[in-house]
């Protein structure tokens, strides 16, 4: 499938997944669609069988700020195209929505499930190889595609464009933003998170951001920055996201990909594509059932 912008995060270092795990407790806030619940020590059981590490709730970690993907609005309720794709896997399970937010890095390495922090895993996270060996990804649902972002007519469509001019880069920690630096030969500066990585832009730290396409087109709905940047180039990396569940939880995988094709058929995502994005899609993922 081949969808308008396409998005995220990069390649895993499944080495310190276990490091992560141990780390876990002090690292995450619980932040709602609804309102924030503690987490409980004894696993519940929701529709279809599926074990969750909360009675009555679906835990989501994600890493926040990802407009338009996940992020708060003005009330501080997270909202974004992820949330109201799993906001449909916690209503066919019967229960609501619990949005953890937590480092990206716990995330893509399987620290934050392997350890019960969450069920699942919806941070427009991107399905790689090597996240295959410690995550287990549902069908594809959005397809990837990196923005490069200067300063207003810098004249700097390509990161081979970046390199010749010597620009300073900066991505997102993690991310496939990062591996596509590396592969460019550029030594790119790395930042937490979109909040940070545009703000190292607007202050100066660095020439150039390389970020997912749909973010770096949410970035260019204020004024702020619209009036500075703009969007130079666009690069197609052929990856795709998926949401991830702790390894061998078939049970809750079918349960989110039954929630996926079902949206794609009735033309759920289609409709939330648009509110998010901003635009159609130019074409739909295909339905796995």
């Amino acid at each position: 499938m081949a969808l308008w912008p396409r998005t995220r995060r990069g390649y895993a270092t499944g080495a310190l997944a276990l490091t992560a795990a141990l780390a876990l407790s002090a690292c995450g806030s619980s932040t709602q669609t609804g309102t924030t619940g503690a987490t409980s020590s004894a696993p519940a059981t929701a529709a279809g069988g599926v074990t969750l590490v909360s009675p009555g709730k679906l835990t989501t970690c994600t890493n926040l700020p990802y407009p338009p993907f996940q992020a708060k609005d003005a009330s501080g309720k997270v909202v974004g195209f992820d949330v109201d794709m799993i906001d449909l896997v916690a209503k066919k399970l019967g229960v609501t929505q619990d949005i953890v937010d937590i480092d990206f890095d716990s995330i893509k390495g399987g620290a934050a499930l392997s350890a019960g922090k969450c069920d699942v895993a919806a941070a427009g996270m991107t399905i790689t190889e090597d996240r295959k060996q410690h995550l287990d990804f549902s069908s594809p649902y959005f397809d990837e595609v990196l923005g490069l972002v200067t300063k207003k007519g810098a004249g700097v469509p390509t990161l081979e464009a970046a390199k010749s001019k010597n620009l300073s880069v900066g991505v997102q920690a993690g991310t496939t933003s990062l591996t596509l630096a590396k592969s460019a030969g550029i030594e790119a500066k790395e930042f937490k998170d979109s909040g940070k990585l545009l703000l190292a832009l607007q202050s100066g730290q660095v020439d150039m951001v390389i970020q997912d396409l749909p973010v770096v087109v949410d970035w260019m709905k204020k004024p702020a920055v619209s009036s500075a940047y703009e969007l130079s180039g666009q690069v197609p990396t052929h990856a795709q996201y998926g949401f991830a569940v702790k390894k061998g939880n078939a049970a809750l995988l079918k349960i989110i990909n039954e929630s996926l094709s079902e949206a794609i058929k009735d033309g759920t995502w289609s409709k939330e594509y648009q509110q998010w994005m901003g635009a159609a899609p130019v074409t739909t993922p295909t339905p796995t059932s």
